[in-house]
């Protein structure tokens, strides 16, 4: 097979009689095809392109003209004669590129060309193991080539499959007869493999005959939303959708999360989906890839449903203010998208309410994410944040991770309102509209928190598992068994209120504090934001916090074979032993997740991480001594297991 090889700016020319020169910011391609029986399939190559920075470039006449960028997805069939190469863009072809977007970054890919339109299966697509790109009730994987030791395997051939099966599984729970079409809406954050990826989804869905909406750039909130909304004009409400992010991971990552009327999926229908694919997958042709092409190209549709979203949290915080079109006229509060999909918030939300808005940043999509990570736990995120809220005299700053389903705020002094003092926040203001209610949170949440629900609010406060779809369904199912909740919310920032039909919405999050600004203003209070830092008066707060990762070696001969899972259950139950010989430990009574022990003022939960071969150590305590004794008890039970890396315990025990 003959090797083609373009070096950077160097121009493709194509066999026509009228030369087209294509140029991308390319080190190299190599394309591996076969010519000769290209020549006898209509002269059709198909391919993927994805160009962040492009120049097109005439070496006729010696001269670069204006640099161009070029669509991230190139999808224009070529009329060339028979037998001369053409280029499409059609998803049964993987292509390596190296390109240079405006930050210098290299995006790695290859080009396996296949022009036989047979009905045998396609030999060049890669294996993958569909199982592997579960996280928890989400699919995720790496897209976009660059980072070493993190292969892809989320490739547009895998995305199209995936595409296919989630119409598979939604056509049956929905038993819906040939008659029906059902239509999914996608949506992406600003990821730069985002829109490859969508476009390969929806060619799954349209090949399964599914109708399909894209709505380009959007929160996971709103696509959920989408599946609830009632308007025609906007092709809602939709069957199901899906959300083309991977949370604030780094650039290379990316992911789908589904959603149907009901709520988000669960960790059995990802993995019924997975299954699915993996079969659709190792039964593609280039015949079938061609098909679900062509009818992706007669079937999608766009519209611009953010616009839908964003005039319903207008409205909810007018309404809170007793329908006063500007509430929050006076009031300036600045936004932090980090890039993210979160930008919208401050033109489109903030400013229609009458806030002044000056002073945001970070609002421009950016999946490089340049300045830093869109998550509102991370500590230079928040201090960005402060930051910008002291610089311009801000009233409120409002941060948001990269897909906006989680939040924190700041108020005007700079103090973070994020993990345990958001959830107190949220609690606060919850508890005012619903007296006595359960709240429920992660199992990270600090013992002074419980008091401040229970004692200083006179609420209830449910302690469950980590993971925010954990805490959100066990607050459906106390609601089911007749215990009310209307509170059900993780210290990452992801909440979620029975008003608002159980979404983890960081928007919405922080509509009600703006609730609460606006209504207090109407009721002729005044001070700014600090009528929401009165409203966590007496919070307790530990003196020292830490968070250890204790990792385990998945290949030391410790495990005997067996699963890192259970590997960590033994450790933890080993553990749980050894507290209850300690008569200075505590056990916590009633715990759902690892074991949560109090001791020395203060106490500590060690953990199996949901996803990855890692037991996580939180310890809280009223000072670093403390903190210390409660990690030698963690340290003096777990040493004798080879198989677990102590290193971060150890150290912290040694330098403090």
């Amino acid at each position: 097979m003959p090797i083609l090889k373009m070096k950077s700016k160097e121009v493709l020319k194509l066999g026509t009689s009228t030369p087209l020169y294509l140029c991308f910011s390319v080190v190299a391609i190599e394309a591996l095809c076969n010519f000769d029986h290209m020549a006898a399939t209509s002269g059709k190559i198909v391919q993927n392109v994805f160009v962040s920075q492009c120049y097109q470039h005439n070496t006729q006449f010696g001269s670069q003209s204006r640099r161009d960028y070029f669509s991230p997805y190139m999808r224009n069939l070529l009329p060339f004669p028979s037998g001369k190469l053409a280029w499409t863009a059609i998803s049964s072809m993987q292509l390596r590129t190296l390109s240079k977007p405006q930050n210098g970054f290299i995006i790695q890919r290859n080009i396996h060309c296949n022009a036989s339109a047979s009905s045998t299966a396609v030999p060049y697509l890669d294996k993958i193991d569909f199982l592997r790109l579960q996280n928890g009730s989400d699919i995720r994987g790496v897209a976009v080539e660059g980072v070493e030791g993190e292969p892809v395997n989320l490739t547009e051939p895998v995305a199209e499959a995936i595409g296919a099966a989630f119409a598979a599984w939604l056509v049956e729970k929905k038993k819906a007869d040939a008659s029906r079409h059902l239509r999914v809406s996608i949506g992406h954050d600003s990821r730069i493999s985002a829109k490859l990826l969508q476009n390969a989804i929806s060619r799954g869905l349209a090949g399964a005959g599914l109708e399909v909406v894209q709505y380009g750039l959007a929160s996971t909130p709103a696509m959920f939303n989408s599946t609830l909304s009632k308007d025609e004009a906007f092709l809602c409400p939709v069957d199901g959708s899906i959300m083309i992010t991977a949370s604030h991971l780094p650039f290379n990552r990316n992911g789908f999360k589904f959603f149907t009327n009901a709520g988000g999926l669960g960790k059995a229908d990802i993995k019924d989906i997975l299954e699915r694919a993996a079969d659709i997958y190792n039964q593609f042709t280039a015949e079938s890839l061609t098909n679900s092409e062509r009818k992706a190209s007669l079937i999608i549709k766009r519209v611009d449903y953010m616009i839908v979203y964003t005039a319903d949290l207008v409205k909810a915080v007018r309404k809170a203010a007793g329908n006063i079109e500007k509430p929050l006229e006076g009031f300036h509060i600045v936004v932090d998208a980090g890039n993210g999909a979160g930008g919208f918030f401050a033109a489109n939300v903030l400013e229609p309410l009458g806030a002044i808005t000056s002073g945001s940043q970070f609002l421009e999509p950016d999946g490089l994410f340049p300045n830093h990570i869109p998550n509102p736990e991370d500590k230079t995120a928040m201090k960005a944040i402060t930051q910008a809220v002291l610089d311009n005299k801000a009233d409120l700053g409002i941060i948001f991770d990269t897909d906006v389903d989680r939040s924190a705020a700041v108020d005007f002094t700079g103090r973070e309102f994020n993990r345990n003092r958001l959830i107190a926040l949220m609690a606060a203001i919850v508890l005012e509209e619903h007296p006595g209610t359960t709240i429920v949170t992660d199992s990270v949440t600090s013992d002074g928190l419980t008091t401040f629900i229970e004692k200083k609010l006179g609420g209830k406060h449910h302690r469950f598992k980590r993971g925010y779809k954990n805490v959100i369904d066990e607050a459906i199912r106390l609601n089911s068994i007749g215990e009310e909740s209307h509170l059900a919310i993780e210290t990452s920032g992801h909440g979620a209120l029975k008003e608002n039909n159980w979404l983890d919405d960081g928007a919405y999050l922080m509509v009600k504090i703006l609730n609460k600004l606006a209504s207090a203003r109407a009721s002729g209070m005044g001070g700014g934001s600090k009528v929401l830092t009165d409203l966590i008066e007496g919070l307790q707060e530990p003196a020292f916090a830490i968070e250890l990762r204790l990792k385990i070696n998945q290949n030391h001969p410790d495990l005997k074979g067996g699963s890192f899972r259970e590997y960590g259950e033994t450790v933890l139950k080993h553990l749980e032993n050894f507290v209850g010989s300690d008569p200075s430990l505590q056990k916590a009574p009633v715990n759902y997740e690892g074991v949560r022990v109090s001791g020395y003022g203060g106490w500590f939960l060690l953990r199996l991480s949901l996803h990855d071969p890692v037991l996580p150590l939180n310890i809280e305590a009223p000072s670093n001594d403390d903190a210390v004794k409660l990690g030698l008890a963690v340290l003096s039970a777990v040493k004798e297991f080879a198989g677990l890396d102590t290193s971060a315990l150890n150290k912290f025990v040694g330098s403090s």
